[in-house]
């Protein structure tokens, strides 16, 4: 796996292995193809100029809602050298770590973590690349590769073929219908129209955030309530604007999170897709459109104090709906005309600025993998997160992270990462080179 020179074009050479993105997903799955020494040339392909992990929410105080347990390695293999606890021995900090007694650490440490193993596999990825298309390259009557194009940061196009491809190409934010057009990414510096952005871009824009007078968070989940804590620390007045009646914590009770423990993929997977759909709807406050009840408690306490101060800094504007947006050109905000959900009573509010906490969509692969629709089969994806082609394609398609639907609500997740690369990795190499073969192929044949 070492050696590899920088993406260049194809030139006719076909790589083992090409993956889009090097978020936690293939780099889990870096770790595990050199821990197995596979032997297989690959490479992978980043849109950022760098490593990061929600750069734009490492919020001051923000902290990780898993285990440091559920890092890229320790539930495969707890003696990797790529774990959370050899990275704190190795920063001179794993005496002071273990004086905070918790499993849960800081974002901005893990994001540290995870770029402290992406630093060892530099010589595997391109940054600044941005995938474009996933190509079949035809021989004779079959598609034994692809061809994986993709831009530079300067806008020169670049390709290469590979016989497997893994996309983990993340997310991209879900913004409501009525904010097309309005929405632009945060840069911290003044420009031209109304400030909307998504979290996403949360951090950069924090600065004119702070200067923009009132800003109204669209949103009642985990990043809504982050956003009002760092915002109501920074003397931002705030509205928060949700569909939904309260904010909801999460139930992170031990029972219900074995729905994120690896053994439950397999068995979810072996469901008829009804029975799945009813399991990921009745663990839906796991994960989505909930609150970590400390931030509940902290937010809560707030208002409180309002009422004893009796003042109206913040504003919780629940059961309320956006139904139109617009700039407001007289005073250089935006206009956001709200419909009560109770009696649909319309009222129209001014702000400086607006966050949009509004979630996520996971569909990259779909357009990345269109001009493959020919060669796929459009049946569900396997066990081993390979996508069914049709007879003559040979080339491997994976996927990471997009498979909720088949593999459970854990797929979007860190929490099972060194299982699911464990599991591609086996696929991709038919369960050799692993120092621990046998008991690999156990472990993943009896999930």
């Amino acid at each position: 796996m070492h050696g590899i020179p920088s993406l260049i074009g194809d030139n006719g050479r076909v790589l083992d292995l090409a993956g889009v993105g090097f978020g936690p997903s293939n780099l889990a799955l870096a770790v595990a193809l050199r821990e197995a020494d596979a032997g297989l040339a690959v490479r992978f392909l980043e849109k950022r100029d760098r490593f990061v992990w929600h750069g734009n929410m490492l919020l001051d105080g923000s902290r990780m809602q898993i285990s440091f347990l559920k890092d890229l390695v320790s539930l495969r293999d707890p003696t990797s050298r790529y774990s959370f606890l050899n990275y704190l021995h190795r920063q001179g900090r794993l005496q002071d770590f273990i004086n905070l007694r918790t499993f849960y650490p800081s974002r901005r440490e893990f994001n540290d973590y995870l770029s402290w193993v992406a630093s060892d596999f530099d010589g595997l990825c391109d940054y600044g690349m941005d995938v474009v298309a996933v190509e079949p390259v035809r021989v004779g009557d079959a598609v034994p590769h692809v061809r994986i194009r993709a831009r530079d940061a300067e806008g020169r196009e670049r390709s290469l073929l590979a016989r497997n491809l893994v996309i983990g190409a993340g997310a991209t934010p879900l913004v409501p219908d009525v904010f097309d057009g309005l929405v632009r990414k945060g840069t911290g510096k003044a420009s031209s129209g109304p400030l909307v952005i998504h979290s996403n871009d949360y951090l950069a824009a924090a600065g004119e955030l702070a200067r923009a007078g009132r800003v109204a968070v669209v949103g009642l989940g985990q990043s809504a309530a982050e956003i009002f804590l760092d915002l109501h620390a920074r003397g931002v007045d705030v509205d928060i604007v949700a569909r939904g009646p309260a904010m909801r914590p999460a139930d992170s009770s031990p029972f219900a999170n074995q729905v994120f423990d690896a053994d439950y993929t397999g068995y979810l997977y072996g469901l008829p897709p009804a029975e799945r759909a009813d399991l990921l709807r009745a663990f839906h406050n796991t994960n989505y459109a909930v609150v970590d009840p400390d931030l509940i408690d902290a937010i809560y306490a707030i208002f409180y104090q309002q009422k004893v101060e009796a003042t109206d800094r913040h504003g919780l504007l629940t059961r309320h709906e956006v139904v139109a947006a617009r700039a407001d050109a007289a005073a250089g905000g935006l206009l956001l005309d709200l419909a009560g959900l109770d009696g649909g009573e319309l009222r129209q509010r001014r702000y400086g600025a607006v966050v949009l906490a509004t979630g996520y969509r996971r569909r990259i692969h779909e357009e990345l993998l269109r001009p493959m629709e020919p060669w796929l089969t459009g049946g569900e994806v396997g066990r081993d997160y390979r996508l069914p082609t049709v007879p003559g394609c040979t080339a491997g398609l994976y996927l990471q992270g997009c498979c909720e639907a088949t593999h459970g609500l854990s797929d979007t997740l860190l929490s099972i990462l060194p299982i699911r690369a464990q599991e591609i990795a086996v696929a991709l190499t038919g369960g050799t080179g692993w120092g621990r073969g046998q008991q690999i192929r156990e472990l993943t044949s009896a999930q």
